[in-house]
């Protein structure tokens, strides 16, 4: 019965994040944003579970020092056309990833992560995104 509300608990999260707006998963450090992780020696994001949102203390200590996408990845609302990553129906970020990239494995070791049932990557390519997604640092020039 456990397993039963567990799950119906899930459905439920992923229902009500599918009538939200969809998150781009690689934005930039602004108040609002959603500290998804922070770059790890090796390059890679390493996640935060919790949901984190940045403030403005959070963004003027941040940008002392190195550009704050080079050591953080945020999320922020995906803003489709008003993006030059937007193809004209989807991110075009992911699928360039996936070309370089190929997602291994069978989806069951994803990473944690706060908005995956928002994650426009998420909602366009599955557990291949999520499996790419620590290898990406924001590039804001």
């Amino acid at each position: 019965m456990a397993d039963d509300a567990q799950g119906e608990r899930e459905r439920q999260e992923v229902l009500e994040a599918s009538a939200a707006p969809a998150r781009c998963p690689s934005a930039r450090c602004q108040p609002g944003s959603v500290l998804l992780g922070v770059i790890g020696g090796d390059g890679r994001v390493g996640y935060i579970p919790e949901r984190l949102e940045v403030d403005q203390e959070f963004v003027q200590i941040a940008r002392r020092g190195r550009t704050p996408e080079k050591r953080f990845r945020f999320s922020s609302r995906c803003v489709e056309a008003a993006c030059s990553q937007w193809t004209g129906s989807r991110c075009g970020v992911v699928d360039r990833v996936l070309d370089l990239i190929p997602a291994a494995g069978d989806g069951a070791d994803l990473p944690a992560c706060s908005i995956r049932p928002e994650c426009r990557w998420w909602q366009q390519s599955g557990p291949a995104a999520c499996a790419v997604c620590p290898e990406v640092v924001t590039d804001t020039r």
